[in-house]
């Protein structure tokens, strides 16, 4: 058995600077920026949302700027087993997370747990 839920909303962002773009999501949405991981901050940026919702998270992408979803597992391996089944299929695996594609054309992520409550949440799904 292995569990997951919708973890972030990811905002690919085909930009040169990704502090320009989260500020602007910033101020749009009104959340304040979190610090990034020096090693990561030319990447990604991160919103401080409410924790009862998924993370809002910008991503540095070369590709046309677009949104797609984070599933947040505790078994990665479980869950890209349990969405194959169900018409999805790998893209790209990386050493921390795969990245799919849904039968719908629709790109996604299956990651390690995102949100601090991932262990004893209600809303995460528990899986056979």
């Amino acid at each position: 058995m292995h569990k997951s839920r919708l973890a972030a909303f990811v905002l690919d962002s085909q930009v040169d600077d990704i502090q320009q773009a989260s500020e602007f999501w910033s101020q749009a949405l009104g959340y304040s920026l979190l610090p990034s991981d020096p090693d990561w901050a030319e990447r990604y940026a991160y919103l401080d949302n409410p924790s009862s919702e998924p993370r809002l998270l910008l991503q540095k992408v070369e590709h046309p700027s677009h949104i797609h979803l984070d599933i947040e597992t505790d078994n990665i391996q479980a869950e890209v087993e349990r969405l194959s089944k169900l018409g999805a299929f790998v893209i790209k695996q990386m050493p921390r997370w795969t990245v799919m594609q849904s039968p719908t054309g629709h790109r996604f992520c299956v990651v390690m747990p995102q949100r601090a409550d991932f262990a004893q949440s209600p809303d995460v799904k528990l899986w056979p």
